[in-house]
């Protein structure tokens, strides 16, 4: 059975409001254990006293990294050009069917990949997306031209950051990125990862605090 001191660790390191609040001391400990009880005592099937949830808390919170410190730092690689933005994207998502591959095949072959265009191409169990640069919307209609669209998102914006070759060893690199970006309140609409590379895709009207927020983070 978990104990109150594991269980209080896990809430709190599962919300990056909650980890955040405690590292910046913003929260109130008795009235956060308060309000943890009743699911501590749901959770761990036993009366939970208030006392020893704000003790939890306190210990939580004292070994929490300094702001800067940590996983954050490691994840992003030591060279300069680390982020980069792109503008007026689009995401499409289409039911996965039998001409899935080779639409594919036919968009990645026809597509214009000047520099200045964004184009992924990504296939899950069901589904099957791709995000690219505006003037390439017509060249992908007519290639999915008679698939089950589901999804279509237009005026986002990407900031893609170049990680560190050993970034996959990290513990807790996405995750450090990611709490960030929520404590600023910035909602991402997807993620598309490679070795060294993550590339954040969110609506327009966040990306001025997305890439505030990142830069912060990168190390010189």
């Amino acid at each position: 059975m978990l104990s109150i001191a594991t269980k209080v660790e896990r809430i709190v390191m599962d919300s990056p409001f909650l980890s955040e609040g405690l590292r910046r001391g913003l929260i109130n400990l008795s009235e956060l254990a308060r309000q943890l009880q009743p699911q501590l005592e749901s959770d761990l099937w036993k009366p939970v006293g208030q006392a020893a949830v704000v003790m939890a808390l306190r210990r939580v919170s004292e070994r929490l990294p300094a702001q800067g410190a940590g996983a954050q730092e490691i994840a992003l690689a030591r060279k300069t050009g680390q982020l980069t933005a792109r503008t007026d994207l689009v995401e499409l998502t289409w039911r996965e069917s039998a001409r899935t591959d080779a639409c594919h095949r036919e968009l990645l072959a026809r597509a214009d990949r000047r520099g200045d265009m964004f184009l992924t191409v990504t296939r899950n169990v069901n589904e099957a997306m791709v995000v690219c640069s505006r003037p390439l919307i017509p060249l992908v209609e007519a290639v999915f031209d008679g698939e089950c669209l589901l999804a279509r998102l237009d005026n986002l914006n990407a900031v893609t950051l170049q990680l560190s070759d050993e970034s996959h060893r990290t513990s807790g690199v996405y995750h450090a990125i990611l709490k960030k970006l929520a404590w600023d309140n910035v909602n991402l609409v997807n993620m598309i990862s490679t070795h060294s590379e993550l590339t954040l895709i969110m609506d327009r009207e966040h990306a001025g605090a997305a890439f505030a927020v990142l830069a912060g983070m990168v190390t010189h």
